[in-house]
């Protein structure tokens, strides 16, 4: 059956369905980290209040990619570059003041440049952060909060690239995390800054050296500046 999400926003009586889920990415309907994702996102959301409130609204941001290697030689080879994700976001506001649930989905982009040979190692990914948040309210002006929480990256360009000295692969699916701080200003226009770090290797490098080959693992992460606007 297909699954996906569909909300009627900002409303005290509201469902949640999941359904075509599959069809926002063809490329990842079949990767087995989407039953994960799917049954994490399903207790989520069983789990709120039926009349939390939503609201809804768009986000959009700049990465500063850090590809991280096994092996420090080379990753004193790789310089980073800059990037940047957009797509939709969900905000869930809980019975508990001050708390609260984002969940977006972004198209997000991440380069980093090999130094000797110029070449450009680019991950587009289809991410699904995850945040739980804790808010302090200034007024009705403004609200400073931290969040943190699981993001989901399922790869949708490119897996593949055959570099000067190696070839370099990119995984299906990984999970990373988020760790940050933002303001909300009059309950519409949200300003974050985070940490976004992955929990497992995110790409291998494969090269030869005296005739062996090698393998190196691969993080990505990247510190993540980002602006929303709730409707």
């Amino acid at each position: 059956m297909p699954i996906g999400i569909c909300v009627v926003k900002k409303t005290t009586n509201y469902f949640v369905y999941l359904r075509y889920f599959h069809y926002l990415c063809p490329q990842i309907a079949e990767t087995p980290m989407k039953k994960v994702f799917v049954i994490w996102v399903m207790g989520l959301l069983m789990s709120l209040p039926l009349h939390a409130q939503i609201n809804f609204g768009v986000k959009a941001g700049y990465n500063l990619t850090e590809m991280s290697l096994s092996m420090s030689e080379l990753e004193k080879a790789i310089s980073n570059r800059n990037g940047f994700f957009i797509g939709p976001t969900l905000k869930f506001d809980l019975p508990i003041v001050g708390w609260g649930i984002e969940l977006a989905a972004l198209y997000d982009q991440r380069e980093g440049r090999v130094k000797e040979t110029g070449e450009t190692l680019k991950q587009q990914t289809f991410q699904v952060p995850v945040n739980v948040r804790v808010g302090i309210g200034l007024a009705d002006v403004a609200t400073l909060f931290a969040f943190a929480g699981p993001q989901f990256g399922f790869t949708i360009g490119d897996k593949e690239k055959k570099l000067q000295f190696g070839d370099w692969t990119l995984k299906d699916s990984y999970v990373s995390a988020n760790i940050g701080g933002g303001i909300l200003l009059v309950n519409h226009l949200q300003m974050t800054v985070n940490y976004n770090f992955a929990l497992g290797r995110t790409a291998e490098y494969e090269y030869t050296v005296n005739n062996i080959v090698e393998s190196a693992r691969v993080k990505t992460n990247g510190w993540q500046i980002a602006l929303a606007y709730y409707f």
